[in-house]
């Protein structure tokens, strides 16, 4: 007899591990689960950065809410990485004051301060050279524009090497 692996509901994953994930100081950045039930569990926390322990605890609390005799699953939690794009608005609270990297639609591309976020737009904050009037030579000019989520196609940390 040949049973057919049933797939893993997103819903019964957060409801069985998301006050966990909480109590950790993390919120779940995304879950994706194929159609073998190989589950991909990414997260980030709320003040600073993932440690190692947090992935293995959850990945052990995980196992003691779904049996894989049962649901026959794979698991993997990790950190949303550096140099993936935001994918919920909890990473934009968590990036207000320091530089990011935007795509816009377009193709424009910047490095800016994240001044504000909400639902529907950002503010950023950048500096370009430009031409000054009464001035030879052109000189950085700040700006904060604002975009709405619907001008923008990705933002993500910006990384600094010192």
């Amino acid at each position: 007899m040949h049973f057919r692996k049933q797939m893993m509901k997103i819903s019964d994953i957060v409801d069985a591990i998301g006050g966990e994930i909480v109590a950790r100081g993390c919120f779940i950045v995304d879950i994706s689960v194929s159609k073998d039930n190989d589950i991909v569990l990414t997260i980030e926390s709320e003040n600073s950065k993932i440690e190692l322990e947090d992935c293995v605890s959850l990945s052990r609390f995980f196992e003691t809410k779904f049996d894989r005799e049962v649901e026959d699953y794979s698991l993997t939690v990790s950190s949303a990485g550096l140099d993936q794009p935001f994918k919920v608005f909890r990473q934009y609270l968590k990036a207000l004051g320091t530089k990011v990297e935007v795509s816009l639609k377009g193709g424009k591309k910047m490095v800016a301060v994240l001044e504000a976020a909400d639902e529907e737009s950002i503010t950023l904050k950048y500096s370009v050279k430009e031409a000054v009037e009464g001035k030879k030579k052109k000189e950085l000019v700040e700006h904060v524009d604002r975009y709405t989520m619907d001008q923008v196609n990705a933002v993500r940390p910006f990384i600094e090497f010192n």
